[in-house]
Parts: C-alpha cells; structure tokens; sequence
C-alpha cells in the first residue's frame, strides 16, 4: 500500500506475524502506525455539503472534524441528507457534534453570510 501521511508516498509492505503486522518501506513511524491501522481499523475524513436557507447558495461545505471508522461513512452520508441549516455559517461552525456516536464532529469548511434582505 501507499501511505498518505505525508507527501513522500512510501511503498509499504504490511505482513501479518503472529504478534500482530510487520510493517517495512516507511520512512517514518507514522507509516507503520498508517499501515496497521488500515489493516486492522481504517477511518477516512469524511467531505460534504448540507442544506443551507437564508443564503445565496443552497448547501455549504462540511467536513468531519477527525477521520471517522471508513464503516460508518455510507450511514454518516444518510444523516447529511436530512441536515439543514441557517446561515450565517463560518468556517469551524459545528454543524453536528458526535456524529452517529463516533466522538467525531461535523465542521462548516466555508464561511457563508446571511442573505442581505431588502426591507
């Protein structure tokens, strides 16, 4: 596999031993930690968009807060769909907090102003 932590893109071979993964190819601990993890638990963040009123756009962009287990991502997607919120919106608004119980938040990743309305 590929680790993403950084830009360098190591090759990673992940082998399993009896005590667990044996990780070679990484350049750093973070590989390793990458590499099991993906084997044994992967998370993701998660990137959307809600529903937003009393803007001039009708969804604003969202993000999880922390990568989230990558099982929970289809339910996680089902409740962004009945999520609708009210402008004005800023960047690192929570839009839900501890999503489908996973201790992870929903952030705005844009801010949005309230629609300027003529009297």
């Amino acid at each position: 596999m590929i680790c993403i932590c950084c830009p360098i893109g190591c090759n990673l071979q992940v082998e399993k031993t009896p005590d667990g993964f044996a990780v070679t190819g990484n350049k750093c601990p973070r590989g390793e930690q990458y590499a099991i993890e993906e084997m044994t638990a992967p998370k993701r963040i998660l990137t959307s968009t809600v529903k937003i009123t009393g803007s001039s756009y009708p969804v604003i962009s969202v993000k999880t807060s922390n990568p989230i287990p990558k099982e929970k991502i289809f339910a996680i997607m089902e409740i962004f769909s009945d999520i609708e919120v009210k402008a004005p919106i800023h960047v690192g608004d929570i839009i839900v907090k501890n999503i489908a119980n996973t201790g992870v938040d929903i952030v705005a990743t844009k801010t949005l102003p309230l629609l300027y309305q003529y009297p």
